[in-house]
């Protein structure tokens, strides 16, 4: 059976930057509408605790949704964003620790995926779902546009999952 863990991540108290959680807390209010994804799917809100996703993604999972802002778009605040990043870099023999901060409290995602093959883990896939922020300045609420993505943007989570389940069957 397939593995998913779709992990949102996000600081709330930086504004927009809490979009993640925001989505995790939807997709919790779908589950118990009845509308909730697969059981082979793990949904959790891991906030700033980048070393959490290292370690639970140690216990073996074929796909990783990461929901998260992406402030290097174009688009207006509000967009979404399907990404699947490119992972044979990191397969290709490169080290890429010397990038990595090992800060528990400032681990970027990018650093989190650079982890987990040096702990022994490893991810198949990975998509992620970003949402463009408005802002990140300090503050807890997310801007009117963003806040205006966070269902839409659990429903397309739901999409991506149930794509990536049918290309792993």
């Amino acid at each position: 059976m397939a593995r998913v863990l779709v992990a949102c991540v996000g600081n709330i108290f930086l504004g927009d930057d809490g979009f993640g959680t925001e989505v995790a807390a939807a997709l919790r209010g779908r589950t118990s509408r009845g509308q909730g994804l697969p059981e082979e799917v793990r949904v959790e809100d891991f906030g700033i605790r980048s070393v959490h996703l290292v370690y639970e993604l140690l216990n073996g999972y074929d796909v990783l949704v990461l929901v998260d802002t992406v402030a290097q778009q174009d688009g207006p605040a509000g967009t979404l964003y399907v990404i699947e990043p490119d992972l044979s870099s990191s397969r290709d023999g490169q080290d890429p620790l010397p990038e990595v901060m090992l800060d528990a409290h400032d681990l970027s995602p990018g650093g989190v995926m650079t982890l987990v093959p040096t702990l022994g883990g490893s991810v198949d896939r990975i998509v992620v779902v970003g949402c463009q922020p408005g802002s990140l300045e300090e503050g807890i609420g997310l801007t009117g546009e963003v806040r205006a993505a966070v269902e839409p943007a659990a429903e397309l989570v739901c999409r991506v999952v149930d794509r990536e389940l049918r290309r792993m069957t």
